[in-house]
């Protein structure tokens, strides 16, 4: 049998405790090990990938604890063990985002909880950029100086750093960014990155950030006078785009900033580039007004592309062939722009050329309600890095849909025949 202990520096759980007694072998990281009650004749394995230290341990023969720290089954090794094909059984302690949230002294039901292990820095630096209070369950090479290189000085934000909670060297430490980069730090866990302006919160009736938007493509005068993107032309622009939780998204020229805007309510962070002063202005006032957070970098995107983080989606309002080719060149997973007639094919050429799959439409849209004169035509253009394959349409007998009674009194449609096959146990066998 196999069993995850997870400890957080409180007595152990007598089922916890129970488990290590009757343990042939007890697998965990050295300092766990260290303050744990193990049976004399127990095998004892200090490692700090405990699931590349079970290769090859039968734990269908004896009895085998695995020793953690917190929640195993939250960002823990349970989901690990599970593709590893093991059934593993699981005795939680206090998360470390609990114990974390608990020293600074703050509710965190709306706090927003990312890992930046396994290559995820990037996108937990993005999730810190757009909200203002994140949890990050930080690694090797993924800690509290990475974090703060990343988001200082363009975001202001307070660290509250948590080292060995539960354990003898605990510490926890409250800093800035510019300290962060320069202290030492001894393993730390979970970093709190808040914006202290908003880290109570509000309340709220569901765990984790604010929700998506429940409308998208606002209005048109939603942003102000002056020309803007229509909302058709914008909801398909930002169907394109996809933002979401850890994305960063730069707005290039939309002279509004609207699709930043929107891409930020969907949780992403995100920059508007554009080189015309009263476009910035403009940009400036609509983020004010509707609350979003957009940073703002004044100039062309050809001389800001190097000093800003590096974009997983792109949207091009103006600046034609050229601004899309720096954007391309810094290989998002997904561009889109806006583009006239004669540059259409030159675009494509160059999304093709950087590795993207293209594709381009012309919408027209006429408002009905009230009557109005048709618009005229927009051309979108866009390009996917990796698109995924088309997906199979399944079979109608793959998976069972799931039939919702009707009323009392409502008239029900008689249910299509089903095809007997000579397997179906409903289907009477044929007489001789």
């Amino acid at each position: 049998m196999l069993t995850v202990v997870g400890c957080d520096g409180s007595p152990l759980p007598e089922a916890a405790q129970v488990a290590l007694e009757s343990a042939a072998l007890v697998v965990g990281e050295p300092a766990l090990l260290e303050r744990l009650p193990l049976a004399p004749d127990a095998g004892k394995v200090a490692a700090t990938d405990v699931v590349e230290a079970l290769r090859g341990v039968d734990v269908t023969e004896q009895d085998v604890v695995v020793v953690v720290d917190g929640d195993p089954g939250y960002f823990g090794i349970v989901r690990e063990l599970l593709e590893q094909g093991h059934a593993p059984e699981a005795i939680p302690a206090t998360p470390l985002v609990a114990r974390a949230f608990a020293q600074a002294g703050l509710p965190w039901e709306d706090a927003l909880v990312v890992s930046a292990r396994g290559g995820h820095l990037r996108h937990a630096v993005n999730a810190c950029r757009a909200h203002p209070k994140v949890a990050v369950l930080t690694g090797p090479g993924a800690g509290p100086a990475e974090l703060a290189r990343a988001l200082f000085p363009v975001t202001p934000r307070s660290f509250v750093v948590c080292e060995d909670l539960g354990g003898p060297r605990e510490r926890v430490v409250y800093v800035r960014p510019a300290e962060a980069t320069t202290r030492p730090w001894n393993n730390p866990g979970v970093v709190l990155v808040l914006d202290n302006r908003h880290a109570l919160g509000e309340t709220g009736w569901f765990a984790g950030p604010r929700r998506a938007p429940a409308g998208w493509a606002l209005p048109e005068d939603a942003f102000g006078d002056g020309p803007g993107m229509r909302p058709d032309v914008r909801a398909f622009v930002l169907a394109k785009l996809g933002p979401g939780i850890g994305d960063m998204v730069w707005d290039v020229e939309s002279g509004d900033g609207s699709v930043g805007i929107e891409c930020a309510r969907f949780g992403a962070a995100v920059v508007a580039i554009d080189r015309d002063y009263a476009a910035c202005r403009r940009i400036r006032e609509n983020v004010r007004l509707h609350a979003a957070k957009v940073a703002m970098a004044s100039g062309d995107v050809q001389s800001a592309a190097g000093h800003l983080p590096a974009p997983d989606a792109v949207f091009v309002g103006r600046g034609g062939p050229a601004a899309v080719r720096v954007c391309a060149q810094l290989r998002p997973s997904r561009l889109v722009a806006l583009c006239t007639p004669a540059d259409v094919r030159v675009i494509l050429g160059i999304l093709d050329e950087q590795g993207f799959t293209p594709g381009a439409v012309q919408l027209q849209a006429t408002r009905l309600t009230p009557p109005e004169e048709p618009g005229d035509p927009v051309i979108v253009v866009w390009g996917e890095r990796d698109a995924p394959a088309p997906v199979r349409r399944p079979s109608r007998t793959d998976r069972p849909i799931e039939t919702i009674p009707a009323p009392p009194g409502e008239p029900v449609e008689p249910a299509e025949p089903r095809r007997a096959t000579p397997a179906d146990p409903d289907v009477p066998p044929r007489k001789a």
